[in-house]
């Protein structure tokens, strides 16, 4: 049984590590089924419940204050490759593609919220599920935590998001072959000639981990102190939260969004954050995993049934509604295969809704988070 501070944080870094290792540089396809993010949770949870970590004071000290500092940090970095002003050119009809796959969200969850009759515990970690299907998983991470959900009932919420999320995909790149005919039912055919022209901007040159990471810590410590002196929103990790994500929105219209190295140093602050959230993860049955994947599920077709009268009504394509509603749930790799299937003069729309997920996500994520807890209560 691991009881000292150093063995523990070495022990969840070697499991990023090997996981992050194993992705990288093998050709198993089981990484295209089930996302690393879920398998270095899923680890770290067994790993807890075979008693390998002691639940201590100092282990339970240490666990919390680097939370506290990954969470800002993570999200200071992953929004400094965000763009506003790229996001406002995609045009009039993807706007409203996007704003429509938000909207329809939003009352999905509310709706199943009314008919499932949460309770507290199941809406808070939908509210944090709502996070990463709006922005991703690291707005799930960051809504959970303001929302307080336990570790048990975020494991059900990682486990929902990875298992629908991967149905969806496969349903998604189904359609395509569907699409003109789509298109022929919502009288939308002008589109796709315009869209192929739009792109996005990366970061290029040597990557400089040192500066982006010293950065955001110090914007953790920062936005730490300040939650510290009594400045709270909603609570203290909502506090520290929000003023991260803002800090990191200022910073994409400095230099800063061209330093390169910000995507992979946030990925790393990312993977470590579910190893530590793992890692206090007890599971006694998973008899309740059942109603959270359905309950998803219901999700995902009030989602869908909003998405398709919206594009009737505005006469969108199948295109534009599909990458929408997958840059949502999905996120960068997903918008972008599903974009690419259709065209790969397309894959740049792909990247930019779904990098436009990280800033609202968290947003959101915490205030639909609100009023699912509200409703439930």
């Amino acid at each position: 049984m691991i009881s000292s501070t150093f063995a523990y944080l070495a022990t969840l870094a070697l499991v990023v590590l090997l996981f992050v290792l194993l992705e990288r540089k093998t050709k198993l396809k089981v990484f295209k089924f089930v996302p690393v993010v879920v398998m270095i949770y899923l680890s770290c949870m067994f790993l807890a419940g075979i008693g390998v970590f002691e639940q201590n004071k100092n282990i339970d000290e240490v666990y919390s204050n680097l939370q506290k500092i990954l969470l800002p940090s993570m999200l200071f970095l992953m929004l400094l490759r965000v763009d506003l002003r790229d996001f406002f050119k995609l045009g009039k009809s993807l706007l409203i593609a996007y704003v429509l796959a938000i909207f329809s969200l939003f009352v999905a969850f509310i709706s199943v919220s009314l008919i499932f009759d949460f309770n507290k515990e199941m809406a808070a970690s939908f509210g944090a599920l709502s996070g990463s299907w709006i922005g991703g998983t690291a707005n799930m991470i960051a809504v959970g935590s303001a929302l307080g959900v336990s570790q048990e009932a975020f494991g059900y919420t990682l486990i929902v998001d990875s298992f629908n999320y991967t149905i969806w995909i496969m349903f998604l790149l189904f359609l395509v072959p569907f699409a003109h005919r789509f298109n022929i039912f919502t009288a939308s055919y002008e589109e796709m000639a315009r869209l192929e022209k739009i792109e996005s901007v990366y970061a290029i040159g040597v990557k400089k981990y040192w500066l982006l990471i010293s950065l955001s810590l110090m914007v953790a410590y920062t936005v730490n102190l300040i939650a510290e002196s009594g400045f709270i929103l909603l609570n203290y990790t909502t506090t520290t939260v929000v003023l991260a994500t803002l800090l990191g929105i200022f910073g994409s219209f400095s230099k800063l969004k061209f330093v390169n190295g910000s995507g992979e140093a946030s990925t790393i602050m990312l993977y470590l954050l579910l190893a530590l959230i793992g890692s206090k993860a007890v599971f006694q049955n998973f008899n309740g995993v059942g109603v959270y994947i359905f309950a998803g599920f219901c999700i995902l077709v009030i989602h869908a049934t909003i998405m398709v009268i919206g594009a009737k009504i505005f006469k969108l394509n199948l295109f534009s509604i599909a990458v929408a509603s997958l840059a949502s749930i999905g996120g960068v790799a997903s918008a972008s295969i599903l974009a690419a299937a259709y065209s790969r003069a397309l894959v740049g729309i792909g990247v930019l809704m779904a990098i436009m997920g990280y800033v609202i996500g968290t947003f959101g994520g915490i205030i639909l988070g609100n009023i699912l807890v509200r409703i439930a209560e």
